[in-house]
């Protein structure tokens, strides 16, 4: 059984409590259909690299989450300081998480050949 790091569980208490501060408190239009998909700490607990996600996946809404999360960052290191208590608040960086676009791309290319050699669609779940 793999025991996890605080690096790991201090990350995790930051992606549940920054979904919550968005989803309740940031009224900022350009994070709302934004995900956080995770958050990976530097083993000294300093710094914070925040993963997200936009529901549509465009450049555009992208670029406008990332200015969202930009502006919102005072709020957000103040929010996330007063619900978590750690001695000090390590720095936040945000990167926008890649793999629901490369899977949802992967899932076309599928489709596309299983279309191809004339295979229908296996029904979801299987």
């Amino acid at each position: 059984m793999k025991s996890f790091t605080r690096a790991d569980r201090v990350g995790a208490l930051i992606q549940h409590t920054l979904s919550d501060i968005l989803r309740k408190n940031v009224k900022d239009p350009r994070l709302d259909m934004t995900i956080i998909t995770g958050v990976k700490m530097a083993g000294d607990l300093k710094s914070a690299l925040i993963f997200f996600s936009t529901s549509t996946g465009s450049s555009r809404s992208k670029e406008d989450a990332y200015q969202g999360f930009k502006s919102a960052l005072g709020y957000i290191k103040r929010a996330l300081a007063a619900e978590l208590k750690l001695r000090y608040m390590p720095e936040l960086k945000f990167a926008y998480d890649e793999s629901f676009d490369y899977a949802s791309r992967i899932d076309r290319l599928l489709k596309k050949v299983r279309e191809e050699d004339g295979v229908p669609d296996a029904p979801a779940g299987q």
